[in-house]
Formats: C-alpha cells, structure tokens, sequence
C-alpha cells in the first residue's frame, strides 16, 4: 500500500487560516460509511444525524500554549521547542529547531531567565529531552511565556487562545488540538443532550504524530509516535452498555477513535485503563469500537486521511474530498467537518 494512494491536489486558498466567528457554523459533509452518498448541510445540523441513545466520545484534552521561543545562553542564538511529552520531573520531550544548535548541556533562556531548560538527551529527527527549571509552578510560567502550537500550515495570528481549545477541554497535556471537537459549543451539546445522546469523555494527549508527515513509500512502514490515553471506569460501563444494547457509538475525532480502538484491542470491552498508545489505522484495519465518526479534512498522505479511508473507503473518501474541495470547504484544523455515519446497525 502506497502512501501515495492518499494523495490529493488541495488548493492552497482552501487551507481555513484562522477560526469562524461561531463555531457551528462551519460546513458539514454527511457521508454514508457504506454507499459513499454525500449530502450538504452546516455542522449546527449534526443534531439531525445523532438519535436518542447514540453514544457521542469526546476527548477532554486540553492544549498547553508549549510553543517556546528562548535563546541559547553561551551564543544568545535563537532555539525554538515544542513540548511534545511530559516525561516526570520537570523533564519533557520536545521537537528543537534548530537542531544543529543543541547539544546535551546546552541551557536555553525564556523569558530573561525566568523558565530554564537544559538539554539533557538529544534524539533523532529533531527531538530532544530537556529539564526545566524555574521558581513557581510551570503551567503558569507557560501560560505567560508559551504560544499555541498552530500548525505549520497556519500563517495567521491567533487572535483568542481559547479558539485552539475544544469548549470541553479539561486536562492539560496536548500539543494540538483534537480539532473534529472544535464546531461544538456548550448551546450544541445541550441540545444533543437533550435529544436523549449520551455523552461520554475520554482522554488522549495529541502529540507528535500531528507533526510528522508520512515519509515511507509503504504505508505500513510508518511508525506511529506513541500518545498518553485514559479511560474512566465511568466512560467504560457507558461503552460497554452502548455495546450490549446494540447503541451506535461515535467518535468525534481521530483522537477518540484511537483511544477506544486502542482499549477494545488490547481487552476486548472498555474497561478502566491509562498508557501510551502507538495504534496505526490504515486500509485492512477491522473497526471494533466505533460505528460512527466526526471528522474534520485532512492533510495529503497522512496518518489521518488513511484512518477515515480505513473506515469507510478510500475511494469514498476521496470522493468527497474532491466535491468539498468544488464546493469551498475550508479544509484542516480550522476548517469543516465531515460526519461518516453508518445509520442502522
């Protein structure tokens, strides 16, 4: 399987550069798992498509501002860091740029010195470990002196932070956002509420994997970079019910979809769990958790299209990529959504 096969011509003025107004009011393409049939509705609609004892999985992460900008204190050079993974004692992973620059023992300043890192391990493909040091607690450091770690195919200024931020986010620990979560506002989920749609929460903390293009030809040499997962004993008896009573579960995102394959994978039911996850979901994979899925368009050759072309088909997928791209659609983090809806069981 090539990774060229998930190849498409996006145009470059449908790249979404910066949030709607009103979250809801981005566009939604309803596509129909099985037939491909596509209809054209605005996500706001999405209640239409959601039934009373639907199963709607959220992932409560919530995006740390870890883009850091410093300076190197033998050379005063600028380095940049990303913090991808928090590693226990002030310790985190991290994306360098540039790479070439560092070297274990390098200090690097941010904010005339009021957060400190020192290069404790330094990796491939531009990662390194480093450990912080600073008086006071560091997510409020962070807060001050971080910025939201927009992708590298968004050139306009964030205006609101909270705009990168699901209104659902809980728990700090992600370097990007679960963006399929984004279209949603607390008015939308109260009415899907109210519909009689149960809403359950879990947790995978976006990592590197959002970052890292698809390099190998063969699509199954790719190596999945791992990611911090959690589910509740809460969210794993409201599954395992959904299961049982033949109730559709649907994950909104790439990212929840991961977690509750990754658990029914491993223990065949949810079940209460945390750890890392590397799962890597391309054409051939057999779904076991989800039957429906919210999505947003995604890059070329990614990780992401092969997922939502394992669910449905890839022909299908690129499809209605190619009629959203004839319609407008703005496409990646801040663009529209797509709902792969499987109706009845």
């Amino acid at each position: 399987m090539s990774t060229e096969d998930f190849n498409y011509d996006l145009p470059e003025e449908l790249i979404a550069q910066t949030p709607l107004k009103t979250r809801s009011s981005s566009k939604l393409l309803v596509m129909d798992r099985d037939t491909g049939e596509l209809e054209h509705r605005h996500f706001e609609d999405i209640t239409e498509y959601l039934h009373k004892g639907d199963v709607l999985v959220l992932n409560e992460t919530k995006v740390i501002p870890a883009r850091l900008i410093g300076t190197k204190e033998e050379t005063n050079a600028t380095i940049e860091l990303l913090l991808l993974k928090e590693l226990g004692e002030d310790t985190w992973e991290c994306l360098s740029r540039p790479f070439k620059r560092l070297h274990v023992g390098t200090k690097i300043s941010f904010g005339d010195g009021l957060l400190l890192a020192t290069v404790t391990k330094k990796k491939e493909s531009g990662m390194v470990e480093v450990k912080f040091s600073y008086d006071g607690i560091f997510l409020e450091i962070l807060d001050k002196l971080g910025e939201m770690p927009l992708p590298p195919y968004i050139h306009e200024k964030l205006e609101e932070k909270n705009r990168y931020q699901t209104v659902y986010a809980r728990v700090t620990g992600s370097a990007a956002a679960p963006t399929a979560g984004l279209h949603f506002t607390e008015e939308l989920l109260k009415k899907i509420e109210d519909k009689g749609v149960e809403i359950v929460k879990v947790l995978l903390h976006v990592g590197l994997g959002t970052f890292r293009p698809v390099e190998v030809e063969d699509v199954t040499k790719h190596e999945m970079h791992s990611e911090f997962y959690q589910m509740s004993k809460k969210a794993a008896d409201a599954l395992n019910r959904a299961k049982k009573e033949n109730r559709r579960i649907i994950a909104v995102g790439t990212t929840s979809t991961r977690v509750l394959e990754t658990v029914m994978q491993k223990y065949h039911e949810f079940r209460e769990c945390e750890g890392n996850t590397n799962i890597f979901i391309y054409p051939g994979y057999t779904f076991l958790a989800i039957d429906c899925l919210i999505t947003n368009f995604h890059l070329p050759k990614s990780t992401l299209v092969m997922l939502v072309s394992a669910f449905s088909k890839k022909e299908f997928i690129l499809h209605a990529y190619q009629e959203a791209i004839e319609r407008h659609y703005r496409f990646f983090s801040f663009g529209d959504a797509m709902f792969i809806e499987r109706k009845t069981l």
